[in-house]
């Protein structure tokens, strides 16, 4: 039976999202064959569209909860119709009317970022345990650099290596950089994607406040995610600051002299692109100059790669969502990289990073590749 919420207020929210560009759309299912759903299973956009066009929706459809946000659709769509922002309209039309019940998984992470700034449910003065014993200093007004490391590096332990290797190769560098520490909180991004609106604008008003007191000007980031959120969301609400991505941020170095390296990598490596780094923002070439920069290693790309980077499947609160044996575009990524006969998948994003090191694992792969960021492969170099 469908869940039907009032078309009126599916249509207002449609609209609020920025997605009323909906009614532009063809039918034509290009963003269907650029789906990566589509590579693992059925999952038919543009019905769904047209069903949010009349507010005729079923709202228990598992596939409002599907889409990634990889923006491969958007690209490939001649009608500019962002369906990115339609799925997010729906999935804040659920969450609001309360008209179907939010995965599991996803209701835990919303929990634990409402109630303490992180989707792991950590304790808030956790929050820079990552950093013990490296001499970090707290961020003070006049300091160059504000190193936000997202929630994931700064929890979990698997992943806390790309904060202490980013401030590792800033130390070593000798760059002016700080931290705030419990000061911070989620970015939001990702839960503004999977319908968290309410929850997102206070967690960008609490960095923002954050942010604007210490006076911070310039911010390098570690996800792509919190680069997203920072540059092109926050500004909405006031928050106005400069927004680097770590590659980006090595990259200048290198051009300016600051960074050289003294180490060889001899290891044939292929860089996956994230959806968040590249298609939604473009950066495509920093990383790669980065990687080429090291000497010995040796960059191959994967047949899909740039702006048709496969996703990892963590976008768009996909990361906290489980998703099936089979289904998992990470072990196709890896699978790619393989392929390639490469030793090492560099990345550039925390969420690929968890997805990438299950996909390891449970293909049984660490015997032949391992997953690096590239600030791990920067350290090892210098």
């Amino acid at each position: 039976m469908e869940a039907v919420a009032p078309s009126k207020e599916v249509s207002d929210i449609i609209k609020e999202e920025g997605g009323d560009t909906f009614k532009l759309c063809w039918q034509c299912s290009l963003c269907a064959t650029a789906c990566p759903w589509n590579t693992v299973r059925s999952f038919i956009i543009p019905r769904m569209l047209r069903q949010a066009q009349f507010g005729l929706v079923d709202f228990e459809n598992e596939e409002w909860w599907l889409c990634a946000t990889c923006k491969a659709c958007v690209r490939r769509c001649p009608r500019g119709v962002e369906i990115i922002d339609i799925m997010r309209a729906m999935r804040r039309a659920i969450v609001e009317f309360g008209v179907a019940k939010v995965p599991d998984s996803l209701r835990i992470a919303v929990k634990n970022i409402s109630g303490v700034g992180n989707p792991l449910g950590e304790p808030t003065e956790k929050r820079t345990d990552w950093a013990k014993d490296l001499g970090i200093k707290a961020y003070t007004k006049g300091t160059e650099i504000l190193y936000f490391s997202c929630c994931i590096p700064a929890y979990d332990p698997q992943v806390k290596r790309i904060a202490q290797a980013t401030a590792n190769v800033l130390k070593k560098i000798g760059v002016d950089f700080g931290i705030l520490g419990t000061k911070e909180v989620c970015c939001g991004e990702s839960a503004r994607k999977a319908g968290q609106e309410s929850l997102f604008q206070s967690l960008a008003q609490s960095n923002i406040a954050a942010f604007t007191e210490a006076g911070v000007k310039r911010i390098v980031v570690t996800s792509p995610h919190c680069y997203n959120a920072f540059k092109n969301e926050y500004p909405e609400l006031g928050g106005n600051f400069e927004v680097i991505h770590f590659s980006q941020y090595l990259a200048e170095l290198i051009k300016e002299g600051r960074l050289k390296f003294t180490q060889e990598l001899n290891k044939k490596v292929t860089y996956h692109d994230p959806c968040y780094l590249g298609r939604h923002n473009n950066i495509y070439d920093e990383p790669r100059q980065v990687l080429k920069s090291i000497p010995g290693l040796e960059l191959v790309e994967m047949p899909e790669y740039r702006e048709n980077s496969l996703c990892c499947g963590g976008g768009g609160g996909r990361i906290w969502m489980e998703t099936k044996k089979g289904e998992r575009f990470s072990d196709l990524r890896l699978e790619q990289a393989l392929e390639v006969g490469a030793s090492i998948l560099a990345i550039a994003c925390p969420y690929c990073m968890l997805n990438f090191l299950d996909s390891v694992l449970t293909l049984d792969k660490s015997n032949v590749i391992e997953v690096k960021d590239i600030a791990e492969m920067v350290l090892e170099a210098l």
